[in-house]
């Protein structure tokens, strides 16, 4: 079964970035304590190159529960002296996640499995596809499906649907399970931030339809995966993970597409755990990941 949830108001994670100084993580704390939160956990990261500071606390609230606008309240004074960039999260709350696969099931099979025994914190509203391989998988799993088809002609249309299905199901969030279709630069921008997917092979690599084949003819060692950020340039979104395996000659194609399948669902599903946990910081094309 999967893992109970926090109660609401009682577990978050606060995030900030702002400029390096010092003082920041002293003048937070003490909102901390204000608010009678125990700081369970705390990590931050000051880029001396980019002059930036971010930090990430996972908190517990002491006493009554706090609604989470009550702790975004408390950071305000803060932030504008140190002009940071906040978000505070209450993890009762998990990301809804709007999951799109096309004929590969191994990562929406992997993704599945791990919700369900509550590893992974998020919860999946609906499955979308443009072929219909797992209706059955998604309704033995009771999540609703919905076929789109996607043509030149009608992917206006189908990503329009898209749109729609992300505000029907309030997904905060879509996870391309292998759906090997290419989004237009226009649905990559109303989604900034906000579209995962994952890649079958470390970038940048082999393109095209059979990339275990071109790596086998060029006698690849090392063969992985990277789960990214979509951006309006394919394939180049900031990275959040990436898996590889070493591999040899006496691979088959097939065995290497094997591997690589288990490095895609691994990937994909640290990348997307981290993304529920709030460990994942934006900067322009790359990420902070906090552990």
């Amino acid at each position: 079964m999967p893992a109970v949830a926090a109660e609401p108001g009682r577990e978050f994670v606060l995030t900030v970035s702002c400029a390096d100084r010092r003082g920041i993580v002293h003048a937070v704390s003490g909102v901390m304590l204000e608010l009678s939160m125990t700081i369970l956990d705390s990590q931050q990261f000051a880029d001396v190159r980019a002059g930036e500071f971010h930090l990430r606390m996972h908190l517990a609230r002491e006493g009554s529960a706090l609604p989470v606008a009550a702790l975004d309240a408390a950071m305000a004074d803060v932030a504008t002296e140190f002009a940071m960039t906040y978000a505070a999260h209450d993890l009762s709350q998990r990301r809804r996640v709007l999951v799109m696969v096309s004929q590969h099931g191994h990562c929406l099979n992997d993704l599945l499995f791990r919700v369900e025994s509550g590893s992974l914190p998020i919860e999946v509203p609906a499955i979308v596809s443009n072929h219909e391989d797992f209706r059955s998988l998604a309704e033995w799993h009771g999540i609703p499906f919905h076929h789109v088809p996607v043509t030149r002609d009608t992917k206006p249309a189908a990503e329009d649907e898209l749109r729609r299905l992300v505000e029907h199901y309030s997904a905060d969030t879509v996870a391309l399970a292998r759906y090997m279709q290419i989004l237009s630069s226009g649905l990559c921008a109303d989604f900034p931030g906000r579209i995962i997917n994952i890649h079958h092979s470390l970038l940048p690599s082999f393109k095209g339809a059979k990339p275990y084949s071109q790596a086998h003819d060029r006698g690849v060692k090392v063969i992985g995966a990277t789960a990214h950020y979509v951006t309006a340039d394919l394939d180049e979104g900031p990275i959040i993970e990436q898996d590889f395996r070493r591999v040899d000659h006496r691979m088959s194609p097939a065995e290497l597409a094997s591997v690589g399948q288990e490095l895609e669902a691994m990937a994909f599903s640290r990348a997307l755990r981290w993304h529920a946990e709030h460990r994942v910081v934006l900067r322009g094309r790359r990420t902070i990941v906090f552990d």
